[in-house]
């Protein structure tokens, strides 16, 4: 029962995590603004590390054998290694640092969920450098630096939606 439960529970939040990058805003520097920084941390904290890093796995292969899972229903395994795919690479290590800790150690917790968005921003920034030909400090004050403050609020919301989420989960 518990392997069927995680199994529902990974495919739900892969699907949460499609749907967000659907609904898309374009900016003039390539780089879309989204809700999947936090769908991704949100699964990170309801689902821990393993099944949340799975979910964004699922998510990423989706796209890439082409299904239109990406932001502004895009896909294919180019999009991987585009301007954006540093983040979507660093989703993964995004949704495994917010799983890692148990939400209980709260300080712990966002610290960590805090230093995988850093990571994902600076696989992001790096990828997006290599791509545009543009400086790393170019790179990050065009893909990155807009984008700070809204992604950590994003952390921080889905660490409090996901006690929510939790007792309604355990409930059903």
């Amino acid at each position: 029962m518990r392997n069927t439960r995680n199994i529902t529970k990974t495919a739900l939040f892969t699907a949460v995590l499609c749907v967000s990058s659907l609904l898309s805003i374009p900016l003039p520097s390539g780089m879309p603004l989204t809700l999947q920084t936090f769908a991704v941390a949100l699964a990170g904290f309801v689902l821990g590390w393993r099944e949340a890093a799975a979910s964004v796995g699922v998510y990423l292969t989706l796209g890439a054998v082409g299904l239109p899972v990406f932001s502004g229903f895009s896909s294919g395994f180019a999009r991987l290694f585009g301007l954006t795919g540093g983040y979507l690479w660093g989703f993964l290590f995004l949704a495994a640092a917010c799983g890692a800790v148990p939400r209980t150690k709260r300080l712990l917790s966002i610290g960590t969920a805090l230093l995988g968005l850093a990571l994902c921003h600076l696989l992001g920034t790096a990828q997006f450098a290599l791509v545009s030909g543009a400086s790393p400090a170019a790179a990050f004050l065009m893909a990155s630096a807009p984008y700070m403050i809204k992604d950590v609020l994003s952390v921080l919301g889905a660490f409090l939606l996901a006690a929510v989420l939790e007792k309604s989960l355990r409930r059903a």
